[in-house]
């Protein structure tokens, strides 16, 4: 059972290193109109609207919220750098967040209600299988939604 293990292991990392080759850069950008402006987004694997596996990093500055929301399907989140707060429930509570920092990992259930900040700088990399989708707990709180002028 280890060697199936260990082969296993090394077709996803050849697997991953063809999606994303050895020093090549990363194609960050701005973030899908469902995120809030502010972030740097890249796609490393897959299509994230799409059936399938995808792989998805996302830089935010310090103090970024992505306000309560959730997902049809389980997301996987690690932490490549700085440090998070990721709190499940339909209002931000960041005392009751579990803080996460680089190396560290979690799994936000389907449908399961949860928010994130970044407490500094900070990277994260979300895989999962799509299609993606979000639906934000409270509807003011989707980006997507045109806001009327004052």
């Amino acid at each position: 059972m280890r060697i199936a293990a260990l082969a296993l292991t090394g077709l996803l990392i050849s697997t991953s290193a063809r999606a994303q080759a050895p020093g090549s850069a990363i194609k960050w950008g701005p973030p899908p109109p469902f995120l809030p402006a502010g972030a740097q987004f890249a796609v490393l694997q897959g299509d994230p609207s799409k059936d399938g596996v995808y792989t998805i990093r996302l830089e935010m500055p310090a103090g970024y919220l992505i306000p309560p929301h959730f997902h049809p399907t389980d997301e996987h989140v690690t932490v490549i750098s700085g440090r998070a707060a990721l709190g499940m429930g339909d209002a931000v509570d960041l005392p009751h967040a579990r803080k996460l920092s680089a190396g560290e990992f979690i799994t936000a259930p389907a449908t399961a209600h949860h928010f994130a900040k970044a407490e500094v700088k900070t990277v994260v990399q979300v895989h999962g299988q799509g299609p993606f989708a979000i639906t934000y707990v409270n509807p003011r709180d989707d980006p997507r939604k045109a806001r009327p002028t004052p």
